[in-house]
């Protein structure tokens, strides 16, 4: 017996013998250890669903004595084991993506959970914006300003606009206050009130200053700024796809966040269905805006041999699932050998964990096998994406889940014709990569990604058709030129602008 198949008979074992413990701490103690082992194998647990809902129940008990260390240490562990990166980043499939109403079902129901997303609110509606000076604009971040550089270029030279940036991953004052998943739950339980002091103190300065602080990424940021009262300030949040699969959009009050951010559609649903708290009294306001990107200066002229390359941006994720690419181009080759494919941007990496390990493993043989054939080249990381792009002729994107695509945007604005594979994660819902795209983009399977390929890719002409109007949607429905104005009216107005 295998090492893997020696833990799950010890999770089974364990899992089962809590049923039938009459002791709920014993009972839970035993269901989250057997469930722990497993995730630590990468794998996820016959018993997930009652072991994170017994250690609800746990808090709950905590909370009702009034033992605030014990519930939060208790909540926290709960939040930490439901949204384990094992679950729902390293592997091809979630328990969260396939029914989200009833993952999180136990946070709608936990007394503990219920008191962290109570409104506390503000003493103060946001103010107005300011008709006699610049908007003060404070854009916050937590180490991650990928997705925000028009934003910034765009509001830096605004007349209107006096803008700070904050990273409060690399600010010394805010940085050290700005960890612990504990004490962040402890404060928001309404205990660590000498925790609540300093993050006063550090913030306040930021928040006096400020008319609106945007906030992008729902999570470490976004939970640390709503711990203390705004006071005048508007707080606008965006949240990507990876936060909708973390436990930070359970521990963040929404009821200090005035506008809520999706980069899609499908997110925005997933995220309603998913998060308690956006159902409940004074949520935010919810809005759909694309990702801010200038994509003209993706359209260059194509390289000879582009219109037999395909091409991936971005492959360092389980969830970006390049092997379903290698399936594509094995299908393509096996009609004609002049297709190949370019992997752009860091390569998948091994040690994110041992589901991603075992993913790792398989997909490396199979692209070595490739390399060695001459059908795949690695790229790698280049801050000239643009021009990668000019040797690719089709762009793909196997994603199993996405909430917008940056990579697959960037490719069809340079003229490569897209392949978008209907996202699993949310392919079965009224949102997805078929909403957000033209139709003929999408495909379901690598055998009608394969067919596509050959056919927009039959004569020079035809593709280059092809590519052209490719670029041509994508400049008229995403580049800055056309999103900033979305921004614009969030960020400089009251706040009731949309992207759709």
């Amino acid at each position: 017996m295998s090492r893997s198949e020696r833990a799950l008979v010890a999770e089974r074992t364990l899992g089962y013998a809590a049923q039938n413990i009459q002791d709920p701490r014993l009972r839970t103690e035993l269901l989250v250890e057997a469930a722990e082992a497993r995730l630590a194998k990468g794998h996820v647990p016959r018993h997930l669903f009652k072991a994170y809902a017994a250690q609800l129940e746990l808090a709950d008990e905590e909370h009702e004595a009034g033992r605030w260390a014990t519930a939060s240490s208790a909540a926290a562990k709960a939040l930490l084991l439901a949204f384990h990166r094992a679950l729902h980043v390293d592997g091809l499939s979630s328990p969260l993506a396939d029914n989200p109403a009833r993952y999180t079902a136990p946070l709608r129901e936990s007394r503990t959970a219920i008191a962290l997303r109570s409104p506390r609110g503000r003493k103060r509606a946001a103010a107005a914006p300011p008709g006699d000076r610049p908007l003060r604009l404070l854009v916050a971040h937590h180490g991650n300003d990928n997705f925000l550089r028009p934003v910034l270029a765009h509001y830096a030279e605004h007349a209107d606009v006096e803008l700070k940036v904050l990273d409060t991953a690399a600010d010394p004052t805010l940085a050290p206050l700005a960890k612990g998943v504990g004490r962040m739950i402890q404060r928001a339980l309404g205990s660590q009130a000498a925790y609540g002091r300093r993050i006063e103190e550090a913030l306040r300065p930021h928040l006096d200053w400020a008319d609106v602080v945007f906030i992008d990424w729902c999570a470490v940021a976004a939970a640390f700024f709503t711990l203390v009262d705004p006071g005048p300030a508007r707080i606008v949040v965006r949240l990507h796809s990876y936060e909708a699969f973390s436990h930070w959009p359970h521990i963040i009050d929404f009821s200090r966040v005035d506008d809520l951010v999706f980069v899609s559609e499908h997110l925005r649903d997933f995220c309603v269905s998913a998060i308690p708290r956006l159902k409940e009294r004074k949520a935010p306001r919810l809005h759909v805006i694309d990702n801010a990107v200038q994509l003209d200066r993706f359209a260059l002229p194509k390289r000879p041999g582009a219109r037999f390359t395909l091409g991936m941006v971005g492959v360092s994720q389980v969830a970006k699932d390049p092997g379903w690419a290698l399936e594509v181009l094995n299908l393509l080759r096996e009609k004609d050998e002049r297709y190949t494919l370019h992997l752009i941007g860091s390569p998948l990496r091994p040690d994110a964990g041992p589901a991603a390990a075992r993913y790792y493993r398989t997909y490396q043989r199979e692209l070595l096998r490739l390399e060695a054939a001459g059908a795949v080249r690695q790229v790698g990381q280049t801050d000239d994406v643009p021009g990668a792009l000019t040797e690719v002729g089709v762009i793909l994107s196997s994603s199993v889940r996405e909430s917008w695509h940056l990579g697959l945007v960037e490719g069809a604005a340079s003229g490569a014709v897209p392949v978008v594979r209907d996202w699993p994660f949310f392919a079965k819902r009224p949102h997805g990569a078929r909403a957000l795209f033209p139709a003929p983009w999408v495909v379901d399977d690598p055998a009608e990604a394969a067919e596509r390929v050959l056919r927009v890719t039959a004569t020079e002409e035809g593709w280059e058709k092809y590519g052209h109007e490719a670029s041509e949607h994508a400049m008229l429905a995403w580049d800055w030129a056309h999103v900033k104005g979305h921004f614009d009216r969030l960020l400089l107005g009251s706040g009731p602008g949309s992207g759709r």
